[in-house]
């Protein structure tokens, strides 16, 4: 390096995540073996985005910016050999994204400092990211504490021959998640045929869309679990949870390149049925009230049915009335479906557990009711704001990941084939509704 042996950023306290409208301070540190000639030396934040049509590319189709500061912290002198330090202090907007990576774009903050020397002379540069953190509020999402089912019906047939009919629904008990917490899952399957169905699938299913002239979507399968299939001409239940595992928030507030979607997909193998739940991922969990407690009985789904049309979110067009009034009716003896596999146990084949003491606080992030701060000599388990940043914490601590890798953010190392973006739940359910509503 010359003249220069060290040439450095740290931030006050090393703190590495910020919220919007904080001030990020720090100090640029010099270390130099002789005399060192500067025009200037500078310390710029920057914040941005940046999308394209090619994985990991080197250079962004689209860009658009969020913070752009220039400070001079020394102007033109000369630095005595020894060591030197320079403070600095940005305010951060108040209307900024989340940090976020992915293999067609990102966004990302970091702070560049820069000493310009004399002409001729070697220039030199440093600089250091830090992460933004715009927690997403599930409180100000409309029925976010309402349970959501969606509702299927399908034919069933063999050799050309029709041999009944089956009715696919399933049920959640929230629309907003955090990470740590479980999303509670039931369905019912009604098999009005003489053909055993499949197995059922149920997935938690991220999409992330980038908005280039021709928009790429990056489709991911978060978690898996799987259950048995339906015998001929029975009617069956299947109650299942899935664990949010650390994921970058829904909604990408002030981005208007990249969209981050979420949803849990309820399908049978045979015959090919599927429903769709949206649900969303945020940094501060729903408050539901003591009157209001978590849905855990049986009639789960028959709980949501009865609250009546409005709260209906069909992924096809509605099922015979009276296969439906039958289904929802309860009056059908019912079987429970075993879960065969389930992406989130350890090879032992028990369910992952979190221990309240694998959290650590971050900002909008949340602790296990019932519990304070974890220990800190426990691992660290920590809220994601984007693939790469899973683990992180404030002050002095050194982030440790979790030593649980079935509960690690998706992997954006590698990616399938982009695919076109698929029309948006809402819009393919936007026929179904009117034509559901009309026939109220």
């Amino acid at each position: 390096m010359g003249k220069l042996q060290a040439f450095e950023i740290t931030f006050t306290n090393n703190k590495v995540v910020y919220g919007p409208g904080e001030s990020i301070s720090g100090t640029v540190k010099i270390r130099t073996s002789n005399s060192l000639q500067y025009k200037a030396i500078k310390v710029n934040c920057h914040g941005s985005c940046g999308i394209s049509n090619k994985v990991h590319d080197s250079s962004w189709s689209l860009e658009e910016q969020y913070v752009n500061s220039m400070l001079s912290v020394a102007d033109k002198g000369t630095l005595s050999p020894g060591e030197h330090s320079f403070p600095f202090q940005f305010l951060l907007p108040v209307a900024v994204p989340t940090s976020f990576e992915g293999p067609f774009g990102k966004v990302a903050y970091l702070v560049r400092a820069a000493i310009d020397t004399p002409r001729f002379s070697k220039d030199y540069k440093a600089q250091r990211p830090f992460y933004l953190l715009n927690p997403f509020n599930l409180n100000e999402v409309p029925d976010v504490e309402h349970q959501r089912f969606a509702v299927t019906t399908k034919k069933f047939s063999y050799l050309l021959l029709k041999t009944g009919t089956l009715m696919l629904k399933t049920c959640s008990d929230m629309r907003g998640y955090v990470s740590g917490q479980v999303i509670r899952l039931a369905t019912e399957i009604h098999n009005k045929s003489g053909k055993d169905t499949g197995y059922v699938l149920a997935s938690l299913i991220q999409k992330v869309t980038y908005k280039t002239k021709r928009p790429v979507c990056d489709l991911r399968t978060i978690a898996e679990v799987e259950g048995a299939g339906v015998k001929a001409g029975k009617h069956a239940e299947w109650r299942e949870q899935i664990i949010v595992p650390p994921l970058p928030q829904s909604a990408l507030a002030g981005c208007s390149l990249i969209d981050i979607d979420y949803s849990i997909q309820v399908s049978l193998k045979s015959p090919e049925a599927v429903v769709s739940l949206p649900i969303y991922i945020g940094n501060i969990p729903v408050n539901l009230s003591p009157s209001r407690p978590m849905p855990t009985s049986p009639g789960l789904c028959e709980a949501a049915g009865a609250r009546g049309a409005a709260g209906v979110t069909p992924s096809a067009p509605p099922a015979e009335d009276e296969l439906e009034n039958e289904l929802c009716a309860g009056g059908v003896a019912s079987e429970e479906i075993p879960t065969k596999s389930h992406s989130q146990q350890d090879p032992s084949g028990q369910p992952v557990t979190m221990s309240p003491s694998a959290f650590s606080h971050t900002p909008g992030g949340v602790l296990p009711p019932g519990h304070g701060r974890p220990d800190a000599s426990a691992p660290l388990f920590c809220l994601s704001t984007g693939a790469t940043i899973p683990f992180f914490t404030e002050g002095n601590v050194t982030p440790i990941p979790t030593s649980c890798s079935l509960i690690l953010p998706p992997e954006y190392s590698s990616c399938d084939y982009p695919h076109e973006p698929p029309p948006s739940y809402e819009e393919s359910c936007s026929s179904v509704n009117s034509s559901f509503n009309s026939g109220q």
